[in-house]
């Protein structure tokens, strides 16, 4: 017997470890530059490791959840961020500075998978609320990275920071190991069968390319605007670090509301009004002069978006309850693909075109969420 409210904070817990990873690269990287003496060319080589650390990691955690259960995976998952933490924390190698991105990656990877997942399968009712209460913890461990590291940073060298949240890590898997979850789905052998099938669920391949520009979205606002803010509004990189945390706070908070006060709010409602919040701040967006008018419109911006993937994600583990595991691997792993390929093609733009097309973009994106979107709910209407 495993009892629900500890195994979902349990989730929420990794959640928050994914959001962290996630960040923390991206919030050292001057102070690797210059303990390792890295050129531009050098620490520009170091983004893309991480990426497909956490697309490893997505694809593997499916089928061993499915087959073992969930305690083999969130363990070893922490214990993966816990190394890779600890080795770019005081690695002097570059060589192995790479191998420790990859491996906090896949860790990353795992542990978002699992705990997404996971929360779908203890959900007999409300897997979307859930599902977006946990998400809001992802947003917390990506914002305060970040925060914690700007705070400390004139009492702590960055290296003891991020030591200690390796050292959180290592609890946190101790912890998952301790505890009890729900049974393996399939211990007795995998069902092929079952996989088969999933690949020709016309919904969840619907799903999975909803993800994909899903987490496109996501991606280019979240790596692009502070850049569009300096360049196309010339807003001071310091300050420009605001928009950024007030697009974050936005899906933060929506998706406490999601889980709690819009709890029962119907499926198809809940999106027509995150793409009204969508089409407002990406309208403000357009029309923004300084910060101060840009701030309003990435705040509704990352509301708008809190709810598409625990909306989907939640559909994914209703229809596939048996191999829920390797129906979030699936899913997840193409959302990770569209990331990384709409913020390449968002950083060939910007380069050629220039940065101020990021909205335009977005606009884009946007149409086609809400396309898919609608495609997919009234399919799940017409099959019911």
């Amino acid at each position: 017997m495993y009892r629900k409210r500890l195994v979902f904070w349990a989730a929420c817990t990794g959640m928050l470890m994914f959001g962290i990873s996630v960040t923390i690269l991206g919030s050292i990287i001057p102070d690797l530059k210059e303990k390792l003496h890295l050129d531009e060319i050098s620490s520009g080589t170091l983004f893309p490791i991480l990426p497909l650390g956490v697309l490893t990691g997505s694809l593997l955690f499916g089928p061993v959840v499915d087959k073992y259960g969930y305690r083999i995976i969130m363990a070893i998952s922490c214990i993966f961020i816990f190394l890779g933490f600890e080795g770019i924390a005081y690695v002097n190698d570059k060589g192995l500075l790479k191998i420790f991105i990859f491996m906090f990656g896949i860790g990353g990877g795992a542990v978002n998978g699992a705990t997404n997942a996971l929360v779908a399968d203890i959900s007999d009712r409300d897997k979307g609320a859930r599902l977006s209460i946990l998400g809001a913890f992802f947003g917390i461990g990506a914002l305060g990275m970040p925060l914690v590291l700007g705070i400390l940073r004139n009492r702590f060298s960055f290296e003891v920071i991020v030591a200690a949240a390796g050292i959180i890590a290592l609890m946190a898997g101790i912890f998952f190991i301790l505890i009890s979850y729900p049974p393996p789905k399939q211990a007795q052998g995998f069902p092929f069968a079952g996989i088969r099938a999933l690949f020709r669920d016309k919904i969840l391949i619907l799903i999975a390319f909803f993800l994909f520009f899903q987490s496109s979205f996501e991606g280019i606002l979240n790596n692009w605007t502070t850049t569009w803010l300096s360049d196309h509004l010339l807003v001071k990189q310091g300050s420009a670090l605001f928009g950024l945390s007030s697009f974050v706070a936005g899906m933060i908070i929506m998706r406490l509301m999601i889980g709690s006060i819009f709890i029962s709010v119907p499926v198809r409602k809940l999106m027509l009004a995150s793409f009204a919040l969508i089409l407002a701040g990406l309208l403000l967006l357009k029309t923004a002069g300084s910060l101060l008018t840009a701030m309003p419109g990435l705040v509704l911006s990352g509301a708008g978006l809190a709810a598409g993937f625990p909306v989907m994600l939640g559909i994914t583990g209703e229809r596939f309850k048996d191999i829920s595991g390797t129906a979030f691997s699936f899913v997840l792993s193409v959302a990770l693909i569209g990331n990384m390929l709409i913020n390449y093609l968002m950083g060939v733009i910007a380069q050629n075109f220039g940065i101020s097309h990021l909205v335009t973009v977005a606009i884009a994106e946007m149409v086609i969420l809400a396309s898919l979107c609608f495609i997919i709910l009234n399919r799940l209407k017409n099959n019911k």
